[in-house]
């Protein structure tokens, strides 16, 4: 066996290696959807996205897809969590504002756009109150 064979062979042995953790990795991952919201708690239906006390007012919160607000008290609004400007997941609910990380985009609380790249409001999903809990409309 020649140098140049062994190297051959180990590039070989490396690049199977390297597929066969990448097999194992997708089939860990199969089937899961890390968006979805975790079980409720008892006393809050199910689907429900958050507790009408953890979204404060003037304020919000992000659950998976979805921005939960609160503009003024006692009323929420749904926005999808996609940035309209390149498709990023917003990061953040402060100061008033819901922030993208990956290029400064800003929106109301009630998804209209405050600062640019983006363009366009953040979509609106409906929801409303049901009980102590923000579930989809």
């Amino acid at each position: 066996m020649t140098s140049n064979d062994f190297s051959l062979n180990r590039r070989t042995a490396v690049v199977g290696a390297l597929a066969a953790a990448a097999t194992l990795t997708a089939c860990g991952t199969e089937g899961k959807n890390e968006s979805a919201p975790a079980a409720p708690e008892p006393g809050q239906p199910a689907g429900a996205l958050t507790k009408v006390a953890d979204v404060p007012v003037g304020g919000g919160v992000i659950v998976g897809d979805t921005v939960v607000t609160q503009p003024t008290a006692g009323t929420f609004v749904g926005l999808s969590s996609t940035c309209t400007h390149a498709g990023c997941k917003v990061g953040a609910v402060a100061k008033g504002t819901i922030n993208c990380p990956c290029h400064g985009s800003r929106f109301g609380l009630d998804g209209a756009v405050r600062n640019g790249p983006a363009t366009e409001p953040l979509a609106p999903k409906p929801v409303r109150v049901e009980g102590n809990s923000i579930v989809p409309a």
